[in-house]
């Protein structure tokens, strides 16, 4: 169970300014009426086909300017998937669980009944959106067909020398040139969170909301400061977790990130040397040379699944990756570290596929598509080979248990051919009039570390939830502490008192 390490709640005061006037070029957009219905036509998947049947949801489309600079142009559908309130209704909780690239429809789809449990489903329509580009919004990013997102998988590029550098280059290359022939530039040069933001404020006022409640999850906690940045008088509530810190660089942020997830392996080498039949063996300090043993003859030879695929080097970092979110997946990861030591790739590939939305007829979903995409327009790309050699460099100084053991890959990304500069870079944000917002930020989080939960709620005014534990963010996932702080927030709009704290129970 949580415990938390502070008692009482304190309220918001004082008066906000009134919103201001939506934009009149924008009135058809701000004006429009939406015609809920049925979500079967909405499903992407088939969890999304079975979970989407249910009655009380039903779902739209809001019609945006494909280019805000542009608005008598091209448009955009952006898809929303709601569960309307059951009691008291105060408005609109719009939620986005991140990626870039993940599906807001689904996340609310599944997450729906847990919210329901803690209170907000009684005081609000519970709405998930698909950013635009993603999910079962229009048009759709889209680079790979499902052969080559198989085959992407099986790439490893471990090759530091300046032919392996190439080779790696070149395939980056391709891959931003079938984005760009797919999809279209157009699109692409449209698809970042300051246009997501403005999305945002044009859903707001389609559902009838003057202000924004909004929870946003990982990438998502970016859609929230881009939203507060741009509409800070709009703003009623954010609740931002797992956050990322919008001053960091793309070096920085990768840094960062490598080291969290080494942190993460680490504390779960500590578990695992601890228990019998551990893959690592029996000492932590030993544990990252034996995952290496273990993981980096993939490369040349990798195992074999039980479909008919093979685990390359790349999938199985993944599949631990995916494992390393939350501790309660600690036992499993052990599981298939075994399995590979022993010429089975099985259980990785389950989280491989986890992660990449790939389902067992061989469907996948556009997130990762979307997610590279997305990020290219973000932040400014890496043209210059030295910075990605540093960054190959330092990331792997990081996080050394991803290693390939053959040097680092000084290859620049797809972002460096893109065919559309980027619409966004690092700063720090400046949002005047904002009214105060919560932060959750959790010790142990390997995908967004815990300082910049600290630094993002330190940059916005905002409160902060300090969460001890090990695991990708913790709010309104049915943990008691968290959520009750969380829901007074959401709810009544009452901030935890200074140095709130929850620990979250061990796995």
């Amino acid at each position: 169970m949580l415990v938390t390490a502070c008692s009482g709640v304190g309220t918001m005061s004082g008066e906000q300014p009134a919103p201001p006037q939506d934009p009149p070029e924008l009135a058809q957009f701000y004006d429009q009426q939406l015609s809920w219905g049925p979500c079967a036509d909405y499903a992407q998947t088939d969890d999304d086909r079975q979970a989407f049947a249910e009655p009380q949801f039903d779902c739209t489309r809001v019609t945006v300017p494909q280019d805000y600079a542009q608005p008598q142009g091209e448009t955009m559908q952006i898809a929303l998937l709601r569960k309307k309130a059951t009691g008291d209704k105060i408005g609109s909780l719009f939620t986005d669980p991140g990626g870039p690239g993940a599906s807001g429809t689904s996340f609310m789809a599944s997450t729906a009944a847990t919210w329901s449990t803690n209170g907000l489903g009684d005081r609000f329509d519970l709405i998930g959106f698909d950013p635009r580009g993603t999910g079962a919004s229009e048009p759709k990013i889209q680079c790979l067909t499902d052969a080559e997102n198989d085959e992407d998988r099986t790439k490893v590029f471990a090759d530091p020398s300046p032919a392996g550098v190439a080779a790696a280059e070149a395939y980056n290359k391709q891959f931003a040139d079938r984005c760009t022939e797919r999809t279209g530039a157009d699109v692409l040069a449209n698809v970042g969170t300051r246009d997501v933001a403005k999305d945002m404020d044009i859903m707001r006022a389609a559902v009838g909301d003057e202000k924004m409640t909004y929870a946003g999850f990982s990438y998502g906690t970016e859609l929230g400061t881009a939203y507060a940045e741009a509409f800070p008088q709009n703003v009623r509530a954010l609740l931002l977790d797992g956050a990322i810190d919008p001053t960091q660089t793309t070096i920085d942020s990768t840094v960062k990130q490598n080291a969290g997830f080494q942190q993460a392996f680490d504390a779960f080498a500590e578990d695992c040397t601890s228990k019998p039949n551990c893959p690592l063996g029996t000492d932590p300090a030993q544990a990252t040379r034996a995952f290496q043993a273990v993981m980096q003859p993939l490369i040349d030879k990798p195992v074999p699944t039980s479909d008919g695929r093979v685990l390359s080097f790349n999938d199985a970092q993944t599949g631990v990756s995916q494992a390393l979110y939350l501790s309660q997946l600690w036992p499993a990861l052990q599981q298939g570290i075994s399995q590979v030591a022993n010429g089975n790739g099985d259980f990785l590939m389950t989280l491989a596929d986890l992660y990449h939305q790939r389902d067992a007829q061989g469907r996948y979903t556009n997130m990762l598509q979307a997610f590279q995409a997305i990020t290219c327009v973000n932040q400014p790309p890496l043209k210059e080979p030295a910075e990605a050699l540093e960054l190959a460099q330092r990331a792997e100084e990081a996080a050394p248990f991803r290693s390939t053991g053959q040097g680092p890959v000084g290859a620049r990304d797809a972002c460096a051919f893109w065919p559309v500069p980027p619409t966004s870079e690092p700063h720090t944000p400046q949002v005047e009039g904002l009214p105060p917002v919560l932060v959750v930020s959790v010790t142990g989080d390997p995908a967004t570390p815990f300082q910049a939960g600290v630094d993002l709620a330190d940059q916005l005014g905002g409160s902060l939830i300090t969460v001890n534990g090990e695991q990708h963010g913790a709010a309104l996932q049915g943990d008691p502490c968290v959520d009750r702080l969380a829901v007074d927030y959401l709810v009544d709009l009452k901030l935890p008192p200074e140095g709130a704290e929850c620990t979250l129970a061990p796995a």
